[in-house]
């Protein structure tokens, strides 16, 4: 059995999902890595690349913030991961964004999820181990 935060984060990163499909995006990769850093999600809204951080809190004891969670660290991370998976795909020339889903959920209550369209971006290009990429084209 998975531990409790690994259940907690499938389940938020199912919800979030569920809600971005809703809205008709198109699902291109679920947890995808890259060394020490992973993407949740990885969209494509229209022509635009979507990769998506998710954070999921219990309880009604945490008054946490999930987004808080995405550090600039975490920030770090995931723009390495979008580099690495822009190069393997060779999707250079595709605008791209990082959006932040917020999930909170509470026994008896409906998840509560908020949604930060383009939440962090990296300086106007991206250099990393892998090579260069601007993410704003």
């Amino acid at each position: 059995m998975k531990p409790l935060h690994l259940q907690t984060g499938e389940k938020g990163e199912d919800l979030a999902a569920e809600y971005l499909t809703g809205l008709g995006w198109v699902l291109l990769e679920r947890n995808y890595r890259f060394e020490k850093a992973e993407l949740d999600l990885i969209y494509l809204e229209g022509q635009e690349l979507v990769f998506v951080e998710v954070k999921t809190r219990t309880g009604i004891q945490d008054h946490s913030y999930p987004e808080a969670a995405v550090t600039p660290a975490k920030q770090s991370l995931c723009i390495k991961a979008a580099d690495a998976f822009v190069y393997e795909k060779k999707m250079w020339t595709v605008p791209a964004r990082f959006d932040v889903v917020s999930i909170r959920l509470q026994e008896g209550s409906p998840p509560e999820i908020l949604h930060f369209r383009d939440a962090f971006r990296g300086d106007d290009s991206v250099q990393s181990d892998i090579g260069f990429w601007n993410p704003a084209i």
